[in-house]
């Protein structure tokens, strides 16, 4: 469709949606909310089958700053692939259609940048899990300390406090160099959980990035369809996968045995597998009792989880604990652990988010 930009805005914010019509104007409205208004919104309707789309024109008449994709469903790499192929702005800013800013972030963010002049800017998040009737909700916060790392020697060194505290892993709360995409020819794979490695492509060989300590981005813990809370099939050979990318950055940074680094990959890595158990005892899992015993044998019985429960260092005596079925190769003891924890999930969301926050 024809560009409403006459001039290159300094911001352009791209948002894929697919069936959020519960959400979306709330993501839009906090960035109409905004203190810094010179962006574009580029918002993808991803093929939505409820009202998503009419909101989206809806919302695209009365503010000329946004421009409104309708393809057919092709999926959230596709769509935010298709936005950053018309976006025009200086700098790009991923959004999550069923999650919202404060008024503050593109403003402080955009002045970081320039002022530092640095080819990323992250930002701390929350975390808002919501459970009960009446809206109720837990807050977690994720931030390191502000600071500039001016060489890509510094923010090598320190990556592996970033990666601890989650905030390397998603696109939401990071203001991206535009030029820096387009001559990396970086783009959004088509598989699940496609905002890592984005992410990985960009900080492979980024020479400069500022952290701000300070919180912005509500991320949401609602919709018990969205990608962070349903079964899924094939997640532990995702998270495998993802695994590699982080040995292959790390060896590639030259990093592969700094024990700091190392610690935080394997602890990554085992606190994922857990949830891989998990997810295998999802009730909504296809899957025999059999199937599941002998998938959970082979996920703690492996090399990588056996190196890596050897190396974690957990830190809190529950998540202590709930690496002893591994270390033990114990698959019946990790089934009823995982049994467990789905349990805990589907029935007390509180609870499971209140133990997740602090594991």
């Amino acid at each position: 469709m024809p560009s409403k930009v006459t001039k290159q805005p300094m911001v352009s914010v791209i948002i894929p949606a697919y069936n959020v019509e519960d959400y979306v104007q709330r993501a839009v409205e906090s960035l109409q909310r905004q203190t810094f208004s010179d962006f574009e919104l580029l918002i993808v309707d991803d093929g939505s089958t409820d009202r998503t789309g009419d909101i989206i024109r809806g919302l695209t008449r009365h503010d000329q700053r946004i421009i409104d994709f309708h393809p057919q469903n092709g999926g959230a790499p596709a769509a935010r692939n298709l936005a950053l192929d018309h976006a025009h702005g200086k700098y790009i800013y991923f959004m999550d259609a069923d999650d919202w800013a404060e008024p503050r972030m593109l403003e402080d963010m955009v002045n970081e940048a320039e002022s530092q002049h640095v080819e990323l800017v992250v930002a701390g998040f929350y975390i808002d899990t919501y459970y009960g009737p009446d809206g109720q909700f837990t807050t977690e916060v994720k931030s390191r300390p502000s600071k500039v790392y001016k060489t890509q020697q510094e923010f090598r060194a320190a990556a592996w406090q970033l990666f601890d505290e989650n905030l390397l892993y998603v696109p939401w709360n990071k203001l991206f160099l535009r030029e820096r995409i387009e001559r990396l020819g970086i783009r959004f794979r088509p598989t699940f959980w496609d905002d890592f490695p984005f992410v990985l492509d960009y900080i492979r060989d980024v020479e400069s990035v500022s952290v701000l300590e300070q919180p912005y981005y509500h991320f949401i813990r609602q919709r018990q369809d969205s990608e962070t809370s349903r079964w899924r099939p094939g997640m532990y050979e995702k998270r495998e996968e993802e695994h590699g990318w982080m040995l292959d950055l790390y060896h590639h940074w030259g990093l592969d045995g700094d024990p700091a680094s190392m610690e935080v990959i394997q602890r990554r890595y085992i606190e994922r597998l857990v949830g891989c158990i998990e997810n295998v005892c999802d009730p909504k899992c296809t899957l025999t009792t059999e199937q599941k015993l002998e998938l959970i044998k082979k996920m703690i019985t492996s090399e990588r989880a056996q190196l890596a429960v050897m190396l974690a260092r957990p830190r809190s005596r529950m998540m202590q604990t709930m690496l002893m079925p591994i270390k033990v190769q114990n698959a019946r003891m990790a089934y009823q652990e995982g049994k467990f924890i789905s349990f805990v999930k589907n029935h007390n969301t509180r609870v499971f988010a209140t133990l997740k926050a602090n594991r």
